[in-house]
């Protein structure tokens, strides 16, 4: 079994022959598909890549009419055919309660995942459907995205799901949920404001209306980290309105489909599209009809693709690459905001510098004591340009012993001064340690009651007694909420209409 890196080398070979002759393939009857994938022999795969030709039914050569025929090599690179049934995956008719586990619920807040349908009826006959009538439609509103030339926030879906064919118009309505699961006009919550089908998607965005709360998010799997390009081999899941959260592998991104999308848009080509086959050790199939319109996210959050279609047998699922998408309706994607969501252009006043002293060597006449003191800094600065290096002051004062080794110098005899350890005209400042607008006090370390400071940071008894300064804390306490005010004035991952979002 080759390596996934030959493998890729193997389909990076095979690519510009496949797309050379993808569209004499699809040309024949009966093809609905080609990719590059492991040739198949009696149903196993044989471990050798090859170009893979999905018909709908696979016929004996007798049978088959003049160049109808798919060779066995095409340039030397061999062929495989396998059968396959697409369909788009929207709902309008009444499915097997059984066998599908639907999610019509009304959600109070927009995201992905849940189930939305337009407000209007669309007239369709046969061979579209059954019975001539006037039908609803229900997809999956994929993920939360924002206009680039509006800013307007707006839900992702498909084409088919929010237009279903030519008869749409900018402006038709949206419901959440969709019609088919009970839905009413009460509950409508957009705009339909672009759409497309290309060679390269099927998609659609509907204008959240001002009024309608939302999240970038994609219910039962959490916030969007954001997006990344669907690789082979990936582990991939989806939440959609039927068979709700599923899991998957991608098997390909070179898979070119031709889907029929109704008499009125007709079979439409779509290229370089994914492939993901379910992953049936957690869920019978990847999605069905109803999950149209879902995004197929990576294991962690990021979304990959735009859900389309799948097989009916649900062993395969198909959607376009997230970026195409985005791209051709002129939409980014909303995800999740760090903390800080812009950065502070002012530093604060209040330091926020913080030390643990663990006893750093202080130089001290011999044979007095030294003891180390280490600082440790919880947090260098809140600026995204630093405009001074973090001081770290010492905590509490290191202790100079005096020659008897038992206790402190008392202050007034102490060899560092007349007021204890500053002489009032040493680099400590006039009063010790502080130069009495700093930091640590008018008084210094102590207030020239004790050895450390009635107020300040000892009690006179106890070496480690520590009594940390209102002021600092309070200053401490006020940058922090300055933090939280900054958080609460940026704008969120949840909002109301075109005003929210990252």
């Amino acid at each position: 079994m080759a390596t996934q890196p030959e493998q890729a080398a193997q389909r990076a070979a095979i690519r510009p022959v496949k797309e050379s002759v993808e569209d004499e393939l699809l040309a024949k009857a009966g093809v609905v598909a080609v990719d590059i994938a492991e040739k198949e022999t009696d149903g196993k795969k044989t471990g050798e890549q090859s170009i893979v030709v999905f018909v709908e039914k696979k016929k004996p050569k007798s049978k088959l009419g003049k160049g109808a025929a798919i060779p066995a090599e095409i340039n030397g690179i061999k062929t495989d055919v396998q059968e396959l049934v697409i369909e788009l995956q929207p709902a309008y008719k009444l499915v097997d309660g059984t066998e599908l586990f639907v999610d019509p619920a009304d959600y109070p807040t927009l995201a992905g995942g849940i189930s939305i349908g337009p407000r209007r009826s669309v007239f369709l006959s046969p061979p579209d459907v059954d019975a001539p009538g006037n039908y609803v439609f229900v997809g999956t509103l994929g993920a939360m995205v924002r206009d680039r030339a509006t800013g307007a926030t707006m839900a992702l879906t498909n084409f088919h799901v929010a237009c279903v064919n030519n008869t749409w118009s900018v402006g038709d309505r949206m419901v959440q949920p969709s019609l088919v699961d009970g839905g009413a006009p009460t509950g409508e919550f957009g705009s339909l404001t672009r759409a497309a089908i290309s060679e390269n998607i099927d998609g659609a965005v509907i204008t959240v209306d001002a009024s309608e709360p939302w999240t970038a998010s994609v219910t039962g799997i959490g916030a969007v980290a954001g997006s990344a390009m669907a690789t082979v081999g990936m582990a991939v899941q989806k939440r959609g309105r039927t068979t709700e959260h599923t899991f998957g592998t991608v098997q390909s991104t070179d898979f070119t489909v031709s889907v029929d999308y109704g008499s009125d848009v007709g079979p439409r080509t779509l290229r370089h599209q994914i492939r993901i086959d379910t992953d049936t050790s957690r869920n019978p199939r990847f999605s069905n009809s109803g999950d149209s319109g879902s995004v197929v996210q990576d294991m962690s959050r990021n979304v990959v693709g735009l859900l389309f279609a799948g097989a009916t047998d649900g062993s395969m699922t198909f959607a376009n690459p997230i970026q195409a998408a985005l791209d051709e309706l002129s939409v980014d994607l909303l995800v999740a905001k760090p903390l800080v969501t812009r950065p502070i252009n002012t530093c604060f006043k209040t330091r926020l510098t913080s030390c643990l002293i663990t006893r750093p060597y202080v130089a001290c006449p011999p044979p007095r004591t030294r003891f180390p003191v280490d600082c440790l800094v919880t947090r260098k600065y809140i600026c995204d340009q630093v405009t001074r290096p973090p001081i770290c002051r010492p905590t509490r004062i290191p202790l100079c012993f005096s020659d008897e080794g038992k206790r402190p110098g008392p202050r007034g005899a102490s060899p560092y001064g007349p007021s204890g350890w500053g002489d009032g005209i040493s680099d400590y400042g006039q009063a010790g340690w502080g130069d009495g607008i700093s930091d640590y006090g008018q008084s210094g370390w102590g207030d020239g009651i004790s050895d450390y400071g009635q107020s300040g940071w000892g009690d006179g008894i106890s070496d480690h007694a520590v009594a940390p300064k209102e002021a600092y804390w309070s200053g401490y306490l006020a940058a922090l909420e300055e933090v939280d005010g900054l958080d609460a004035d940026a704008s969120g991952t949840t909002g109301s209409g075109s005003g929210g979002g990252a």
